[in-house]
């Protein structure tokens, strides 16, 4: 028996699902959606905490053409897992794995004139051309070249190592700051700048393969702004980048991480019993508790204490008191779910259970964050990896 069948029989204490299908089925909605562009599945942070390996094959087998990550390193364990094909990375630091990210044939984002140099030194020592995408800055304000000078001089000094056979310019592109706020005006602001940055560029001779600055709201919402490619994140695991724009159902989504444990006592106790640290619960009258062993050090929200929703024998219970680092507590009102019962936390929503939108309400956050913060005490239990279910 493989470990990951094994995985699948034993009884874990918690377990995160992961269903490649659904996956697979998310990246297909969203090339329907920008049907003129190439898709970008964006696979960092572990895949927003689904796993980057199998996520992004999964992504690739259903039609995306491109792995995004942020960091250099998250890309270059892509590539050393076996992932061909064209993989972009953004997020650099003086001193970064440059020479290596060239040897890998990786696509590399450069913001800055100290980027371009260590990237033209790197591809000299590698002696193999750099492939490099100029980022602008549009009105974000993190990482990007400001437009005017600073941005002209980059296009210049870019070519000009274009020309030795040093790199080449293979994308320009940049992130919108509030697409995910539906008529907010710096959306086409940003829209009609990055047009102009691209024009600027090109006037300069630049050619690049692809020109992108939709992210999964703007896919979903903004056709004006595919260009040639978009880079969808959380859209790519069913989720939707705001409640405002929608449910995933309305995209035609479907969330790919169900979260669940295993009951680990369930006891009765009296009327005014305390529950958790600090006492922020105590009980109303005679009731039973049943402990949930998955805590903040799991990634469970502690901001989620006496409000995270859990389904408990096709009940809906809320946590009762603190979340603790290992563990929570729901009040079962009298009910004795058997030690090992099911408690899904969250997953698509089917069967009744909360999603991660509900956690997301309860912990006054975003459903991005409750599912990149599951760690790595949770075991990833693949299903549906070779069909769909």
């Amino acid at each position: 028996m493989s470990e990951r069948t094994a995985l699948r029989t034993a009884p874990l204490r918690a377990r995160a699902e992961i269903d490649l299908a659904a996956l697979r089925s998310n990246v297909r909605a969203l090339r329907a959606h920008a049907p003129g562009a190439a898709v970008m599945a964006v696979v960092k942070s572990e895949a927003y905490g689904h796993g980057a390996v199998p996520c992004a094959r999964a992504a690739v087998a259903a039609g995306a053409s491109w792995l995004g990550t942020a960091t250099p390193e998250e890309a270059l364990a892509l590539r050393a897992a076996g992932l061909p094909g064209r993989i972009m990375c953004w997020l650099w630091t003086p001193g970064g794995p440059w020479r290596e990210a060239v040897e890998a044939d990786l696509d590399v984002s450069v913001s800055g004139m100290w980027a371009l140099r260590e990237l033209v030194a790197a591809a000299r020592l590698a002696d193999r051309p750099a492939r490099v995408q100029l980022k602008a800055d549009t009105g974000l304000g993190r990482n990007g070249c400001q437009p005017g000078a600073d941005w002209s001089e980059l296009v210049r000094e870019a070519l000009r190592a274009e020309a030795e056979g040093l790199l080449r310019v293979t994308g320009l592109w940049s992130h919108f700051a509030c697409a995910d706020e539906p008529g907010h005006p710096s959306v086409a602001a940003q829209l009609r700048l990055f047009r102009e940055m691209v024009a600027d560029a090109e006037r300069q001779g630049v050619r690049p393969e692809v020109r992108h600055i939709a992210n999964s709201p703007a896919t979903l919402t903004l056709p004006e702004s595919h260009f040639d490619l978009v880079r969808t994140g959380i859209a790519t695991y069913g989720i939707s980048p705001s409640p405002e724009l929608g449910t995933p159902a309305d995209f035609g989504l479907r969330p790919v991480m169900t979260l669940s444990a295993s009951m680990a006592l369930v006891k009765h106790v009296p009327g005014g019993h305390g529950v958790s640290y600090g006492h922020g619960y105590v009980t109303p009258g005679a009731t039973t508790l049943g402990l949930v062993p998955l805590g903040y050090a799991d990634g469970i929200p502690r901001h989620a204490s006496s409000a995270g929703p859990v389904l408990i024998e096709g009940k809906w219970r809320t946590i009762a008191g603190r979340v603790a680092m290992d563990q929570f507590v729901v009040d079962l009102g009298g009910d004795e779910p058997a030690p090992g019962a099911e408690a899904v936390l969250f997953g698509p929503g089917d069967r009744g259970e909360p999603t991660a939108e509900d956690w997301a309400q309860a912990a006054g956050t975003i459903a991005y964050e409750i599912v990149t913060r599951i760690g790595t005490r949770v075991p990833r239990v693949y299903v549906h990896e070779d069909q769909d279910g």
